[in-house]
């Protein structure tokens, strides 16, 4: 099978799997999730065929000629808009990653859902869990089903999810990119509200939606935008026409004397900041944590906000027209502020939560914030370097957090104590002994999101963007990269202390005790990635260990026309990347590792007001509220409802309705006049017609014989004489 084929066929499996799920096999729970995981592992087997063959091609040859195929699809006057498949070495480093996380995460799905009998799902806070017995208004006892009720759902959705996702990594164009894009959005959707039987849940699903579309729509305006100016969609023929890009970069847009170049760009990016929830429209991501586990899982690492930043690398060269002599363009500068900032603003959020699920939520706003400020600073490699091995670690801690509340979750069916919040840390402690699995593999997680030194891969990417940083100049990203960077460690150290360092607080914490191997299985694999993919990505000019594996991840650069500029060793931001890490673990443990059982978080104190802030998470929730959401449901209420629905439309209605009888009543008088007087007018000229003729009508037989011979002489006599010259 050639691989253009192949590439062709990688995302069918999972929709495949949807279909056959929902129309034949919804009823039966174990048929249903072996066609979802058969289908991941078909599409995983064909992308890990396509990785190797691109690997052999090698990153040069491969960026100057992809894998590639395309037909066309939509006749437009003279030409066609072509759609295709294309895996280049940025590709097929993507390609890798998803392939990985989403078989994973669908194998622990299995587990996830049938751990325990009876199983507690600690996702389901507001809900009963499964297991219990609930009595109902009317004083009847029920037993919450063991097995999750919508669990074929479940499957068939994260299927249509991973078809999303793999369209938009295979795609050779702008738009098929966007179609996977807003397929993942309609799932994110759907499974963000998954236990839609819980108003916080439907809450969820629907900030999501909102928050993610107004994003979207920028985005399909700079898609229109560009479609314009070049006639085309297709990457390469858009990004590696220099000529073109040079035009767009010079041509004003007419709006805040932006090029065209920087308009689109923005525009473009402005779907990124939605999808990869990047400030300001970063709120829908932690209230994501509603939904199932993997659907977090998939949301943070496999699909959704990886799938922004991936877009914004592809289209690196639009993004930086018009840059020289190291001046950043108008769309650079906005990446870069926008990525710099929510990168520390989402750090400090995530110090002061206490649901597990949502350290991470913020942890992941944070990091991708490191990722959009070094494509802002021109770092594209590094970026995607973090963006593989992000998705590797932090797919392994949220994994590992379900495994962590699962068993918790265990624990508070055994003492019976459902008001126990299984997902609150300060709940837990002493897990390293009731959890080994999870523990070690959570700990390895969890020091690659801190940057632990040589032995992550989270170190080796994010080292490299401070090392663009601080070698191109960009200081003042670089510090507060650093400082966000500290904050991780220290709250990932805190995370890691409070779950499973001392001993148990509650009892519920006791009676946890280790996961399924279907659960802990996918979290060994993702433990070994968030170790050994940063070995592919090592520097050559790294003291030491330069040089002793090749630097794969660089071939990366050949993917785009314009290569990055390399930066000289320095040991500056080595050393801040050493010292934010280890630091930052130190002060970590320091503070948490005396927590006892009901004691406040003793951060708390000392930072006072501040602390309260971090945990209000600066009260955007609430400000956007009152900004968008009230006025929105008073425009709602009043304006469309009270005053367009009632007002006008209605009111328009019932004066119809009101003038209605008036206006039957004046044609009816008026026609009822008129076709009378007409009727009445033809009969009697009828009549009187008749009346006229009727002495002509006699039956006398004698008079038509005299009549008869008038007309005959008469007619006669009329001939002779006009006989006569």
């Amino acid at each position: 099978m050639t691989t253009e084929l192949l590439i062709w066929l990688i995302p069918l499996p999972p929709l495949l799997a949807f279909f056959l799920i929902v129309l034949f096999t919804n009823r039966n729970r174990v048929l249903s999730h072996t066609i979802a995981v058969g289908a991941a592992l078909l599409s995983w087997a064909g992308s890990m065929v396509v990785f190797w063959r691109a690997f052999q091609e090698g990153a040069h040859h491969l960026g100057v000629h992809p894998f590639a195929s395309s037909l066309n699809w939509l006749p437009t006057g003279e030409s066609w808009l072509s759609i295709g498949v294309m895996i280049d070495p940025l590709g097929a480093a993507v390609l890798f990653f998803v392939a990985w996380t989403v078989l994973m995460i669908f194998l622990y799905s299995v587990g996830y859902h049938n751990f325990g009998q009876p199983k507690g799902d600690h996702d389901r806070k507001g809900l009963p869990p499964h297991g219990a017995t609930v009595t109902d208004e009317h004083g009847h006892k029920h037993t919450v089903p063991s097995i999750e009720p919508m669990y074929s759902r479940f499957f068939a959705l994260i299927g249509l999810f991973a078809f999303g996702m793999y369209t938009l990594v295979v795609s050779d164009n702008l738009l098929t990119l966007f179609v996977g894009w807003e397929i993942m959005g309609l799932c994110s959707y759907l499974l963000i509200g998954f236990w839609y039987g819980k108003p916080s849940a439907r809450a969820a699903m629907i900030k999501a939606f909102i928050t993610t579309r107004v994003g979207d729509v920028f985005m399909l305006l700079g898609i229109a935008f560009l479609y314009s100016k070049a006639g085309t969609l297709n990457f390469r023929e858009i990004f590696f026409n220099q000529e073109f890009l040079h035009q767009l970069a010079t041509e004003p847009s007419g709006f805040l004397g932006l090029s065209a170049a920087g308009l689109i760009g923005i525009l473009l990016f402005i779907g990124t900041v939605g999808k990869s929830a990047q400030f300001p429209l970063h709120v829908w991501l932690p209230d994501a944590m509603e939904g199932p586990t993997p659907v977090s899982a998939m949301i943070h690492a496999a699909t959704m906000v990886s799938a922004g930043v991936y877009m914004v690398i592809r289209m690196f060269p639009l993004l930086s027209a018009g840059m020289e002599h190291g001046y950043l363009t108008d769309p650079m500068r906005v990446m870069a502020f926008i990525g710099a900032f929510t990168a520390l603003f989402a750090a400090t959020i995530a110090v002061a939560q206490n649901d597990i699920k949502r350290v991470l939520a913020y942890s992941t706003i944070s990091q991708l914030g490191y990722m959009i400020a070094a494509i802002g600073i021109g770092a594209y490699v590094a970026a995607a370097f973090h963006l593989v091995t992000h998705a590797f670690f932090k797919a392994l801690l949220l994994l590992g957090s379900g495994s962590v509340i699962h068993g918790v979750e265990h624990g508070v069916l055994h003492t019976g104590d459902h008001s126990v919040d299984p997902q609150d840390m300060f709940n837990m402690g002493g897990l390293r002994k009731k959890m080994p699995v999870t523990f070690w593999t959570f700990l390895i997680g969890g020091f690659a999101l801190s940057g632990f030194p040589l032995v992550t891969a989270g170190f080796w990417s994010k080292d490299e963007i401070f090392a663009d940083a601080f070698g191109h100049g960009h200081y003042t990203v670089f510090i507060v990269l650093a400082l966000a960077a500290f904050l991780t460690a220290f709250y990932t150290m805190r995370q890691i202390t409070l779950s499973f360092l001392g001993k148990p607080r509650t009892k519920e914490a006791e009676h946890a005790h280790e996961t399924p191997w279907t659960m802990t299985t996918p979290l060994a694999i993702l433990a070994f990635f968030a170790l050994a993919f940063g070995w592919v990505g090592i520097p050559e000019e790294f003291p030491g260990l330069g040089g002793l594996l090749p630097n794969w991840f660089h071939g990366v650069a050949y993917s785009l026309p314009i290569l990055p500029e390399g930066v000289e060793f320095s040991f500056i931001p080595l050393l801040t990347s050493l010292g934010v890490a280890l630091g930052g673990l130190f002060f970590g443990w320091l503070v948490y590792r005396n927590v006892k059982v009901g004691q406040e978080d003793p951060l708390k104190k000392p930072l006072g007001p501040l602390y309260t802030l971090f945990q209000n998470k600066y009260y955007f929730d609430e400000i956007y509220d009152v900004v968008f959401v009230k006025p929105a449901i008073w425009f709602s209420e009043v304006f469309s409802y009270q005053w367009m629905d009632r007002g006008m439309i209605d009111g328009t209605l019932h004066g119809v309705a009101r003038s209605a009888p008036a206006v039957g009543r004046f044609f009816r008088s008026t026609i009822d006049r008129a076709i009378n007087w007409f009727g009445d007018a033809v009969g009697e000229v009828a009549k009187k017609f008749g009346s006229g003729i009727r002495v002509i009508q006699t039956g006398r037989v004698q008079q038509y014989m005299v009549i008869a011979l008038i007309l005959a002489f008469s007619t006669l006599f009329y001939y002779l004489f006009s006989m006569i010259p």
